[in-house]
């Protein structure tokens, strides 16, 4: 069996490996049908590492990425997430050539649902767009240099994708966001739960917090 297979059937599978990989000095491709992709690059090292198979440290506008897979079928009950830990800096998303995503910021990761867009027989394409002009001094500093070597607070240069990617098989319904507040003074903990594909009926969250071996509190919240 694919090893893929399997890491999907547990829930997760990494898209971390090789990609079809193209850099374009000026950005001039708008769309995945106009690419030229005429090498391979190791995600997640960013095209400018001896890692990622690439080591470019040049100036340019932005880069491509393309990969295809072939999943096994999703249960009926389920969704299938992508997700991106980190894109420098503009990220536009293409999935069977449906543009599923975009995201701006090179330090926050960002997923997306791309359940509908997978073929009966499991097989998708995935097409990666990042911009990153290293002349635009607005964005945030640390990642793009305009000059050949790094100086002062500025970082070499990294483009695209710098962090693992990953594919996640989760419920219809699910805890998809979870958030924590203390307060000290009152000694109290609250948790803020955002609950993603219910409908909101005949929905129960039981929650219980331990410390050590020892049971703090138990509640159900409907």
């Amino acid at each position: 069996m694919d090893t893929a297979v399997v890491d999907v059937l547990a829930g997760l599978l990494s898209l971390d490996g090789p990609w079809e990989f193209a850099i374009e000095p000026r950005p001039r491709w708008r769309r995945p049908a106009d690419i030229e992709l005429d090498r391979m690059i190791e995600v997640p090292f960013a095209p400018e590492t001896a890692r990622s198979g690439v080591g470019n440290t040049g100036l340019y506008g932005g880069c491509w990425y393309r990969r295809r897979l072939a999943l096994p079928p999703i249960g009926p009950e389920e969704r299938l997430l992508l997700h991106f830990n980190a894109v420098d800096y503009e990220a536009s998303v293409w999935v069977s050539g449906v543009l599923v995503a975009y995201h701006e910021g090179g330090y926050t990761p960002f997923s997306c649902d791309i359940t509908d867009l997978v073929a009966t027989d499991g097989c998708c394409e995935i097409v990666v767009q990042a911009l990153d002009d290293p002349l635009d001094l607005a964005k945030p500093r640390g990642k793009q240099d305009w000059r050949p070597e790094p100086h002062s607070i500025w970082y070499p240069r990294t483009t695209g994708i710098w962090q693992t990617v990953w594919c996640e098989r989760v419920p219809t319904t699910r805890i998809g966001q979870l958030q924590w507040n203390t307060n000290l003074e009152r000694w109290e903990v609250g948790m803020h739960a955002r609950i993603v594909g219910g409908d909101g009926r005949d929905l129960r969250l039981r929650l219980r917090l331990r410390a050590g071996g020892e049971l703090i509190t138990e509640d159900v919240y409907a």
